[in-house]
């Protein structure tokens, strides 16, 4: 490990934002599992796959520095690990 201040100040602000985004994907599991009971209590399907295509467009058109192929990834990940937590 280094003992350079700048170093350890910028890993700092890097695990801040991993507790950010570790919090924000809970809260949107959180609000999956609810879309989920509510579409069950319903009969419609869990998957929407024009929903998640729509998302997808709606990332891309304000995807800041990120590639397109990037943003793509990133939403598909989230997609998958969202499932997976809500159907355990």
């Amino acid at each position: 490990m280094s003992n350079d201040s700048r170093l350890t100040e910028l890993r700092e602000r890097i695990s801040a934002i991993d507790r950010e985004v570790l919090d924000a994907v809970g809260r949107r599991v959180a609000l999956v599992e609810e879309i989920k009971a509510y579409k069950d209590s319903r009969g419609i399907d869990f998957l929407d796959p024009d929903r998640e295509q729509l998302m997808l467009e709606e990332l891309l058109a304000v995807r800041g520095t990120l590639s397109p192929e990037t943003v793509e990834e990133l939403l598909r990940t989230l997609l998958d690990l969202t499932r997976r937590e809500v159907q355990t």
